[in-house]
């Protein structure tokens, strides 16, 4: 049993660490059939779409609300 990371808030969490948690969060688990990081990313880098939220402009639920929305049309 693996519990959820939450990602940092931008207003107590330093740059480097919304990096890592973005890094670690869409990290490859080498399991496609499982996974679906993918699919969801659409061979795109997550820190290209997570960069408002690695410079503290935007929180991080934010940007995967858009990228999924993105990703559904």
């Amino acid at each position: 049993f693996e519990e959820t990371m939450q990602p940092p808030k931008i207003d107590n969490s330093t740059k480097e660490e919304r990096q890592v948690y973005v890094l670690e969060a869409w990290k490859c688990l080498h399991d496609c059939d499982a996974c679906g990081k993918c699919r969801i990313l659409k061979g795109r880098d997550a820190e290209v779409l997570y960069a408002d939220y690695i410079e503290g402009k935007r929180e991080y639920i934010d940007v995967t609300l858009e990228i999924r929305n993105r990703s559904m049309r």
